[in-house]
C-alpha cells in the first residue's frame, strides 16, 4: 500500500550562529525530480485544506514555517504526521489520499511535485479514491 511508502526524509542542515540553511537538490534527497513547487500560506490557525490524491504525482511536503499535520490514507489505513521542522519533509507517493490540517498561525507548507499541474491527475472524491485503491468500478 502507498501509505507504507510515505516517510519522513531529513534534509541536509548547515548549522550556523547566523542562521541555519537546508536545501533540496532534485533526486539527491528525494525520490523524484522536481517539476513544480508551490506553497500554502495565510491559512487561519486551526484550519485545513481539503483532501485529494494523485494518480501519478509524487509529492514532498516541508513545513517552512510553523506547523501542521498531514493526514494520509490509502483507502484502508490512516496515518497522521506532525510537521514542524524545516529540515524534515514528508514524501507522499501517488495514490495516497492526503489532507493538511491543524495549521498554526503564520505557517507555510512548501510542496514539491514530480509533475507539472494536471487537473486530470487529481482524485478529489474520497469514495472514488477508495474504489480505485480496491480495484472496484
Amino acid at each position: 500500500m502507498a501509505i507504507n511508502k510515505a516517510h519522513i526524509i531529513e534534509l541536509p542542515k548547515v548549522a550556523d550562529p547566523r542562521g541555519n540553511l537546508s536545501f533540496i537538490q532534485n533526486s539527491d534527497q528525494i525520490p523524484f525530480d522536481i517539476k513544480r513547487a508551490y506553497w500554502i500560506y495565510d491559512v487561519p490557525g486551526g484550519m485545513f485544506r481539503n483532501g485529494h490524491a494523485f494518480c501519478s504525482q509524487h509529492e514532498f511536503i516541508v513545513a517552512l514555517s510553523g506547523s501542521f499535520d498531514i493526514v494520509l490514507n490509502d483507502g484502508n489505513e490512516e496515518r497522521r504526521i506532525h510537521m514542524s521542522r524545516s529540515y524534515y519533509g514528508l514524501y507522499v507517493p501517488p495514490m495516497t489520499w492526503r489532507e493538511i490540517v491543524n495549521f498554526s498561525t503564520n505557517s507555510v507548507a512548501m510542496v514539491l511535485s514530480s509533475t507539472l499541474y494536471d487537473e486530470d491527475d487529481y482524485i478529489r472524491d474520497f469514495e472514488q479514491f477508495k474504489k480505485l485503491c480496491n480495484n472496484e468500478k
